[in-house]
């Protein structure tokens, strides 16, 4: 038992972080709390075009939620390396642990996890993000990273990606990640006119909407993959080298703008082959379609009505003959 449990007073505490990202879980929340709301009034739609009504809103809250999601996510691409190396500056203790890069459109995260977690009679557990986004300065990050004396390793794969590097790294994927971050946000201003035109109901111009949406999804990957192909330095732990790959972020970006391709081209052709099956998923051919096809309709007299126009059709004298009879 020591005192102050064996730390000093003057030094700052370690910062708590939570194991996931915070901004990814609000954006879950939010469309999650959409879906539940879909479905707690989906029993007040009739007919057999609620299952219709449902599917078309979890397709649309997905790739909204995807959208917007993939802007603040850390793992477009990413990397382990298990190795044997120094844990800090002027410090002989070599520690074995496993080294993770994940590269994001806003910055880096760099991880390091001892194998085990406890050794050199510390915690080694780290998780240290440095920005390089519109508002941050991703050489400041790095300084401060150098003052806190953060471990060696990740001092050493953040040190690649400074401005001042030979790798180059930091300009390539900064501007790549900024371009491939602009084309998401008009991706998702294109997702809302979609939606609004699938509501109002304008179909057809809906799936050119959803089409754009796509092409632009996809083209947010193309300037991502500029960066990813250009020569970069290696990273080396002794023997070990970190080698990255295209995450999880990123094919799930590849597979929601193939979905939004296929829904698309599936709108434009049902509208042009067969427009009542495009009605009939979009449930307009219960109320919407009578309304149409009566305005359509000339205004003629019913049948019900035939003997009222023979009451009016009785020639004039006979009117007359019978008002002046006398009973």
């Amino acid at each position: 038992m020591t005192l102050w449990n064996g730390s000093f007073p003057f030094y700052a505490g370690t910062n708590a972080c939570f194991p996931f990202n915070t901004t990814s879980a609000v954006i879950a929340s939010v469309f999650l709390s959409a879906l539940a709301t879909s479905i707690i009034i989906l029993p007040g739609i009739r007919g057999k075009g609620r299952l219709f009504w449902l599917l078309r809103v979890m397709m649309g809250l997905f790739i909204g939620a995807v959208v917007l999601t993939m802007q603040f996510t850390r793992d477009w691409e990413s990397g382990w390396v298990t190795a044997n190396t120094s844990y800090k500056s002027f410090s002989s203790a070599v520690v074995k642990a496993d080294i993770g890069l994940h590269i994001g459109l806003a910055g880096v995260n760099v991880t390091l996890l001892g194998n085990p977690v406890n050794q050199v009679n510390e915690t080694i557990d780290y998780n240290e993000h440095f920005a390089w986004s519109f508002d941050a300065d991703y050489d400041h990050s790095y300084s401060e990273g150098l003052e806190k004396g953060l471990p060696s390793p990740i001092l050493y794969v953040a040190e690649k990606f400074t401005t001042e590097s030979p790798c180059n790294m930091h300009r390539q994927y900064r501007i790549s990640g900024r371009y491939a971050s602009i084309t998401l946000w008009m991706a998702l201003c294109t997702w809302l006119i979609s939606i609004l035109l699938f509501s109002m109901p304008i179909l057809l111009y809906g799936g050119y909407m959803l089409l754009l949406t796509a092409a632009l999804m996809l083209f947010s990957l193309l300037f991502f993959i500029t960066a990813r192909n250009t020569p970069k330095c290696p990273i080396q732990f002794g023997r070990a080298s970190l080698k990255t790959d295209y995450g999880g972020s990123f094919w799930l970006t590849l597979a929601t703008g193939l979905l939004c391709l296929l829904l698309g081209l599936g709108v434009i052709i049902l509208n042009s082959v067969r427009p009542q099956k495009l009605k009939l998923v979009f449930n307009l051919d219960e109320g919407k379609g009578e309304k149409a096809e009566g305005w359509d309709k000339p205004h003629l007299p019913d049948e019900s009505s035939s003997s009222d126009q023979d009451v009016l059709m009785v020639p004039l004298n006979e009117l007359c003959e019978v008002t002046t009879t006398q009973l």
